[in-house]
């Protein structure tokens, strides 16, 4: 059936409002900007608080001010008020680089600051207000293969065997969806099925060749079926796609010490060492 108010909304569904990619909505919940619960099947679901956040993050970032100062003031501005707290009264500044918070008479910074732009939070409520309608309109059970896999992604954390479900799911509709394969042969490999991972991995490369993560994937699970020398090939062909995965680097030159390919094995090593000095 339709989501309710109190139900929440799905990252796809805050995503589509705000016009943001869901993989930035999930991202934003994982650094603790928002604090979703989890609906019926552990999938994330977001609040009208979590939504009006979210907004205003994105205006903020729009405006200019540094994603580290947005999520780092955000997240201090959620810890501040309280759970049941409404937000409608707060009003929320920004000047250039730093985040202001009003709050009737009184005036906090979760960051100090000079406020030259402002914005009331109850006119960005506002603004989220008629976008409800419509995404309880569209929520529900997904009967798309793109839906789903963003279904999948939601519940991961929170429940993956429902995310398996998801993704079966997504490739009974679409077979070759690339990360519907990719990310149920990720969760079969973590429960122990890697012959099965092994077999959405393919497929995951049939439908984008020479794909890096799927070729890595694909490396670790035939190395965890005992065939050294194939998983070898694997992480050789995720190298030739990219040259700056240090993880294939490093799982090479342990098959390669293991198969008596001792030159090789330090010629992978360098490259990892020489990844870990030049990577942040």
């Amino acid at each position: 059936g339709a989501a309710s108010v109190s139900a929440g909304w799905t990252a796809r569904d805050v995503a589509r409002m705000l016009g943001l990619p869901p993989a930035r909505v999930r991202a934003w919940a994982r650094g603790g900007l928002v604090a979703p619960g989890r609906g019926p099947r552990r999938e994330l679901r977001f609040s009208f608080q979590d939504l009006v956040l979210l907004r205003t993050a994105r205006d903020l970032l729009a405006a200019r001010v540094p994603a580290a100062r947005v999520r780092h003031d955000l997240r201090k501005l959620r810890a501040q008020l309280p759970s049941d707290r409404s937000l409608a009264g707060v009003r929320i500044t920004a000047d250039g680089d730093r985040v202001v918070v009003r709050d009737g008479r009184s005036a906090w910074h979760p960051a100090t600051g000079q406020a030259v732009l402002d914005f009331e939070v109850r006119d960005v409520a506002a603004g989220v207000a008629p976008l409800l309608a419509e995404a309880a309109r569209a929520a529900g059970d997904p009967a798309d293969a793109g839906a789903l896999y963003e279904l999948g992604c939601d519940l991961e954390d929170g429940a993956p065997e429902r995310a398996r479900e998801a993704y079966r799911r997504a490739l009974a509709l679409d077979p070759g969806h690339h990360g519907a394969n990719l990310n149920l042969g990720r969760l079969l490999h973590e429960a122990g099925d890697a012959a099965a991972a092994e077999r959405h991995y393919h497929r995951a490369l049939a439908s984008r060749p020479g794909d890096a993560g799927a070729l890595y994937n694909l490396g670790v699970a035939l190395e965890d079926q005992g065939r050294l020398a194939d998983a070898l090939r694997s992480y050789d062909a995720c190298l030739a796609a990219d040259p700056a995965h240090a993880d294939a680097h490093h799982n090479a030159a342990r098959l390669c010490r293991r198969l008596g390919r001792a030159q090789e094995a330090v010629r992978h090593l360098g490259a990892a060492r020489r990844l870990a000095r030049t990577t942040p």
